[in-house]
């Protein structure tokens, strides 16, 4: 599961599908240094994005990959 305490890195490393949902949600800095340090929430904030409505998208996705 994916919480907001969960890196970028971590994400795309173990779930590369939910890379779509970073995009869809403006979020290009994927491949950014400082991003493979920053938890989900600090990327929501930075971002003014709504970080359980990002959750909710990229668990239903893991789920799926599962």
């Amino acid at each position: 599961m994916i919480t907001k305490e969960t890196s970028f890195k971590e994400v795309i490393e173990k779930y590369p599908k939910a890379i779509e949902i970073f995009l869809k949600y403006g979020m290009h800095c994927i491949g950014c240094p400082i991003a493979s340090q920053e938890t989900i929430e600090q990327g929501c904030i930075a971002h003014n994005i709504d970080v359980e409505k990002l959750l909710k998208e990229l668990n239903e996705v893991i789920k799926n990959e599962s």
